[in-house]
Protein backbone atom coordinates (compact mmCIF):
# COMPACT_ATOMS: atom_id res chain seq x y z
CA UNK A 1 0.00 0.00 0.00
CA UNK A 2 1.33 3.39 -1.00
CA UNK A 3 0.26 6.55 0.78
CA UNK A 4 0.02 9.39 -1.71
CA UNK A 5 -0.21 13.02 -0.52
CA UNK A 6 -3.33 14.92 -1.62
CA UNK A 7 -1.30 17.54 -3.50
CA UNK A 8 0.50 14.87 -5.49
CA UNK A 9 -2.73 13.01 -6.25
CA UNK A 10 -4.39 16.24 -7.37
CA UNK A 11 -1.43 17.11 -9.64
CA UNK A 12 -1.64 13.67 -11.28
CA UNK A 13 -5.41 13.92 -11.78
CA UNK A 14 -5.13 17.43 -13.23
CA UNK A 15 -2.49 16.25 -15.68
CA UNK A 16 -4.59 13.27 -16.74
CA UNK A 17 -7.65 15.48 -17.29
CA UNK A 18 -5.70 18.17 -19.13
CA UNK A 19 -3.98 15.78 -21.54
CA UNK A 20 -6.54 12.95 -21.70
CA UNK A 21 -3.71 10.40 -21.79
CA UNK A 22 -0.69 9.53 -19.66
CA UNK A 23 2.33 7.29 -20.19
CA UNK A 24 3.97 5.56 -17.21
CA UNK A 25 7.16 3.52 -17.25
CA UNK A 26 6.80 0.20 -15.43
CA UNK A 27 9.50 1.10 -12.91
CA UNK A 28 8.38 1.59 -9.34
CA UNK A 29 11.90 2.54 -8.24
CA UNK A 30 12.20 5.49 -10.62
CA UNK A 31 12.60 8.65 -8.60
CA UNK A 32 10.59 10.90 -10.95
CA UNK A 33 7.90 10.54 -13.58
CA UNK A 34 8.92 11.57 -17.10
CA UNK A 35 6.12 14.16 -17.56
CA UNK A 36 5.51 15.23 -13.94
CA UNK A 37 8.98 16.04 -12.63
CA UNK A 38 7.91 16.67 -9.02
CA UNK A 39 6.04 13.38 -8.66
CA UNK A 40 7.57 9.93 -8.01
CA UNK A 41 6.81 7.38 -10.72
CA UNK A 42 5.41 4.93 -8.15
CA UNK A 43 2.70 7.42 -7.17
CA UNK A 44 1.67 7.92 -10.80
CA UNK A 45 1.59 4.15 -11.32
CA UNK A 46 -0.64 3.58 -8.30
CA UNK A 47 -3.11 6.39 -9.09
CA UNK A 48 -3.43 5.21 -12.69
CA UNK A 49 -3.83 1.60 -11.59
CA UNK A 50 -6.61 2.66 -9.21
CA UNK A 51 -8.43 4.66 -11.89
CA UNK A 52 -8.06 1.82 -14.41
CA UNK A 53 -9.53 -0.70 -11.96
CA UNK A 54 -12.62 1.51 -11.68
CA UNK A 55 -12.85 1.79 -15.52
CA UNK A 56 -12.05 5.52 -15.53
CA UNK A 57 -8.93 4.83 -17.60
CA UNK A 58 -8.32 2.22 -20.27
CA UNK A 59 -4.86 0.67 -20.25
CA UNK A 60 -2.48 -0.66 -22.90
CA UNK A 61 0.82 -2.20 -21.84
CA UNK A 62 3.71 -2.48 -24.28
CA UNK A 63 7.48 -2.81 -23.83
CA UNK A 64 7.48 -1.95 -20.11
CA UNK A 65 5.33 1.15 -20.59
CA UNK A 66 1.71 1.64 -19.49
CA UNK A 67 -0.44 3.77 -21.81
CA UNK A 68 -3.58 5.07 -20.09
CA UNK A 69 -6.47 6.72 -21.94
CA UNK A 70 -9.28 8.62 -20.23
CA UNK A 71 -12.77 7.17 -20.74
CA UNK A 72 -16.06 9.10 -20.77
CA UNK A 73 -16.83 7.90 -17.24
CA UNK A 74 -13.36 9.05 -16.21
CA UNK A 75 -14.01 12.53 -17.60
CA UNK A 76 -17.20 12.79 -15.53
CA UNK A 77 -15.43 11.47 -12.41
CA UNK A 78 -12.50 13.89 -12.73
CA UNK A 79 -14.88 16.82 -13.28
CA UNK A 80 -16.52 15.98 -9.95
CA UNK A 81 -13.24 15.47 -8.09
CA UNK A 82 -11.48 18.53 -9.54
CA UNK A 83 -14.64 20.72 -9.43
CA UNK A 84 -14.49 21.62 -13.13
CA UNK A 85 -17.38 23.05 -15.23
CA UNK A 86 -19.05 20.80 -17.82
CA UNK A 87 -17.78 22.84 -20.78
CA UNK A 88 -14.13 21.97 -20.04
CA UNK A 89 -12.73 18.97 -21.98
CA UNK A 90 -9.36 17.18 -22.19
CA UNK A 91 -7.08 18.21 -25.05
CA UNK A 92 -7.62 14.87 -26.80
CA UNK A 93 -11.31 15.70 -27.30
CA UNK A 94 -10.89 19.29 -28.49
CA UNK A 95 -10.38 19.95 -32.18
CA UNK A 96 -7.24 21.76 -33.21
CA UNK A 97 -7.92 24.82 -35.35
CA UNK A 98 -5.50 25.79 -38.07
CA UNK A 99 -3.96 29.21 -37.63
CA UNK A 100 -4.44 31.97 -40.18
CA UNK A 101 -0.73 32.11 -41.02
CA UNK A 102 -0.73 28.48 -42.16
CA UNK A 103 -3.82 28.95 -44.30
CA UNK A 104 -2.50 32.20 -45.78
CA UNK A 105 0.76 30.48 -46.78
CA UNK A 106 -1.14 27.70 -48.52
CA UNK A 107 -3.29 30.19 -50.42
CA UNK A 108 -0.32 32.17 -51.72
CA UNK A 109 1.54 29.01 -52.82
CA UNK A 110 -1.49 27.77 -54.76
CA UNK A 111 -2.13 31.17 -56.36
CA UNK A 112 1.47 31.62 -57.53
CA UNK A 113 1.66 28.15 -59.01
CA UNK A 114 4.95 27.42 -57.28
CA UNK A 115 3.76 24.95 -54.67
CA UNK A 116 1.06 22.36 -54.26
CA UNK A 117 0.02 19.87 -56.91
CA UNK A 118 0.22 22.38 -59.73
CA UNK A 119 -1.07 21.66 -63.21
CA UNK A 120 0.44 18.20 -63.57
CA UNK A 121 3.30 19.15 -65.89
CA UNK A 122 6.05 17.60 -63.82
CA UNK A 123 8.46 14.95 -64.97
CA UNK A 124 6.41 12.21 -63.39
CA UNK A 125 7.53 8.83 -62.16
CA UNK A 126 9.58 7.80 -65.20
CA UNK A 127 11.08 11.11 -66.28
CA UNK A 128 10.47 13.05 -69.45
CA UNK A 129 8.67 16.33 -69.82
CA UNK A 130 5.32 14.94 -68.73
CA UNK A 131 3.72 14.73 -72.17
CA UNK A 132 3.41 11.06 -73.06
CA UNK A 133 7.05 9.95 -73.04
CA UNK A 134 6.61 7.53 -70.18
CA UNK A 135 6.08 3.78 -70.36
CA UNK A 136 2.70 3.36 -72.02
CA UNK A 137 1.32 6.65 -70.72
CA UNK A 138 -0.22 9.25 -72.96
CA UNK A 139 -0.44 9.19 -76.72
CA UNK A 140 2.44 8.25 -79.04
CA UNK A 141 3.96 10.92 -81.21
Amino acid sequence: MVLIPKQTRRAILEHIFKEGVIVVKNDGRASRHNELEDVPNLHVMMVCKSLASRAYLSEKFNWQWHYYFLTNEGIEYLREVLHLPPQVFPSTLTKQRATRAVLAGADTAAASGDGGWGKGKGKGKWGGDGYGKGYGKGKDE
